[in-house]
C-alpha cells in the first residue's frame, strides 16, 4: 500500500495525517521547523498556535460552535486534545498553547503509522499520494513548485481582507440598491450603497485616523519583494483604509468612497461619498465592504464602521484584517473534497486554501486526511452535506466566483437557507441552523462509513 505525503505540521496537517494513519495508512509527515523557522513560530511543537490561544464560541448556536461540535462527531485529534487543554474562556474554548501543542505533537509521534520528518520540502511529489497543508506562510521553494503546478494566476499574496457583514443587519431605510451608472450594469443594481453627508464623512474619517490599529509583525511585513520596514509599506492596490486616509483626508472620497454614477433616492441626489457593500455569497446573507481593507483593531472596527450610516447596528462575519497570507484560487483548481482537480492523489488542506479560523484549519484537514486515505484503499472521496459548517465552507473556497473569493472562516450565511415559512429570531434560527447540520451530518457519516477507522489498523 503507497505511503502518503503530508506537508506541513501545522493544525491542518496534524489533523489530516492522524486521520490517515487512523486508517491504517502509512504517513510521512514533513515540518520544515526547527531546519526553516517561519518567524512567527516560537517553538518545534507541531500545531503551536501563533495568533490567539482562543478556537472561538463552544455554543451550539454559534457557527464556529457548530463546527467544533462537527468535528468532535467525526473524531478529531486535536479536538480532543483542545478540549484536554482547555483554560477558562467564557463560552469560548481557548487553550495553554504550549499544552495543547504538546499534547498533538506525542500524540502524532507515538502513533504507529505516523513518522515525523523535520525536513524542508521545496517540490511537490509527483511519485506518491500528498497532501499540501503548509500554512500562510509557506517557503518560498514551495510556493515556487505551487505556482508552477497551479498558474501563476492561481496563487495569491493577499495581504489585505475587507470586512463582511450580515445582510440582515443592515439598515435597508438607509442603505440603497444601486449600480454606479446602473444602465452598465445590472437592471436592479448589485450593490448595496450607504451614503454620507459632507459632516458625516468627515466625522468618519477623524475616528478612523484616531482608532487603534494592529501592531504587525517583521513576519507580516515580509512580502515578495522583501522584508518592508513599517506600517506604510503595503501594496498600492490593497492599502488599509486608514492608511489612505493619512494620506489625504478626501483621498476615500475619491478612492473606495466616490459616489460618482448613485444617486441617494431619499434625496434624489448625489451623495458626498457612499460606502458599497457586495453580495459575498450565493444566498445573499453575507456582504463585504468593498475596498474596506483593514488593519484596525477589531473593537474599533465595530465602534468606527458602525458610523456609517446603514451600518449602525452592523453585525461582522469576519473583520478585516492585514497579513501575509499565501494561498490557492481553490475554486479553480480543488474540488469540495479538497481534492486537486487534475492530479487525483494530490490534495490541499488549511489556509492555503482560503480557509481561516483554527477549527476550520483543522476541520479541512480532517477531511483531507479522510479522502486521501480512501483513494489510497481504493475507495471513493466523499463530499460533506453543504448543510453541515464544514462542508458549507469546503464549497465556499473550491466553489467561489472569482470576483467574490477572498479567505472565509465559518459563519451561518454559507449555509443554504432553512426549509422553513416561519419566522424565526436570530438565536432561533441559529439554533435550527445547527440542529439541521448534525442531523444531516449523522446521516451522511451512517451512509458513507467513513469513519470506521479502527477497523483498519
Amino acid at each position: 500500500m503507497e505511503k502518503l505525503m503530508v506537508v506541513g505540521g501545522g493544525l491542518a496537517g496534524s489533523e489530516a495525517a492522524w486521520q490517515a494513519a487512523e486508517r491504517g495508512i502509512t504517513v510521512e509527515l514533513y515540518e520544515m521547523r526547527p531546519e526553516l523557522n517561519t518567524g512567527a513560530h516560537t517553538g518545534t511543537y507541531l500545531a503551536e498556535l501563533v495568533c490567539s490561544n482562543s478556537l472561538g464560541s463552544d455554543l451550539p448556536d454559534r457557527a464556529p460552535g457548530l463546527l467544533k461540535a462537527e468535528l468532535r462527531r467525526m473524531g478529531s485529534l486535536l479536538l480532543r486534545c483542545a478540549d484536554e487543554s482547555a483554560v477558562p474562556a467564557g463560552r469560548a474554548l481557548a487553550v495553554d498553547r504550549e499544552l495543547f501543542a504538546r499534547k498533538v505533537t506525542q500524540a502524532i509521534d507515538l502513533h504507529p503509522n505516523i513518522r515525523i520528518i523535520r525536513k524542508e520540502v521545496r517540490q511537490i511529489p509527483t511519485d506518491r499520494p500528498v497532501i499540501i497543508a503548509s500554512g500562510p506562510l509557506t517557503s518560498s521553494a514551495l510556493s515556487a513548485s505551487i505556482r508552477q503546478l497551479t498558474g501563476q494566476e492561481h496563487l495569491f499574496f493577499f495581504d489585505a481582507i475587507a470586512p463582511v457583514v450580515y445582510g440582515e443587519s443592515i439598515d435597508l431605510s438607509v442603505a440603497f440598491r444601486a449600480s454606479r451608472y446602473d444602465s452598465l450594469e445590472s437592471k436592479d443594481g448589485d450593490y448595496l450603497n450607504c451614503p454620507l453627508t459632507e459632516d458625516e464623512y468627515a466625522a468618519f474619517v477623524s475616528a478612523l485616523l484616531e482608532a487603534e490599529r494592529i501592531q504587525l509583525r517583521d513576519f507580516e511585513l515580509e512580502l515578495e519583494g522583501g522584508v518592508h520596514a513599517g506600517m506604510h509599506h503595503f501594496f498600492e492596490g490593497c492599502l488599509p483604509v486608514e492608511i489612505l486616509a493619512r494620506r489625504d483626508r478626501k483621498a476615500l472620497a475619491f478612492g473606495p468612497m466616490r459616489p460618482v454614477g448613485l444617486e441617494d433616492p431619499r434625496t434624489g441626489r448625489r451623495p458626498y461619498a457612499v460606502v458599497q457593500l457586495r453580495q459575498d455569497n450565493l444566498a445573499g446573507t453575507l456582504y463585504n465592504l468593498v475596498g474596506f481593507q483593514t488593519n484596525l483593531k477589531f473593537a474599533e472596527q465595530k465602534r468606527v464602521f458602525r458610523m456609517i450610516p446603514g451600518l449602525e447596528n452592523a453585525e461582522f462575519a469576519r473583520y478585516g484584517q492585514m497579513h501575509r497570507n499565501t494561498f490557492i484560487f481553490s475554486p479553480a483548481v480543488l474540488s469540495p473534497a479538497m481534492q486537486f482537480n487534475t492530479r487525483e492523489n494530490l490534495f490541499f488542506a488549511g489556509q492555503i486554501t482560503g480557509v481561516e479560523g483554527y477549527a476550520g484549519n483543522i476541520g479541512t484537514g480532517l477531511l483531507a486526511g479522510w479522502n486521501a486515505a480512501r483513494l489510497i484503499r481504493g475507495e471513493p472521496v466523499v463530499v460533506l452535506p453543504e448543510t453541515t459548517m464544514l462542508g458549507a465552507l469546503c464549497s465556499y473556497v473550491t466553489r467561489a466566483s472569482a470576483a467574490d473569493f477572498q479567505p472565509m472562516k465559518a459563519n451561518y450565511g454559507l449555509l443554504p437557507p432553512l426549509e422553513t415559512h416561519k419566522r424565526l429570531g436570530k438565536r432561533d434560527r441559529a439554533a435550527a441552523y445547527s440542529q439541521r447540520a448534525l442531523v444531516d451530518l449523522e446521516t451522511f457519516l451512517a451512509e458513507s462509513e467513513v469513519q470506521s477507522a479502527h477497523s483498519h489498523l
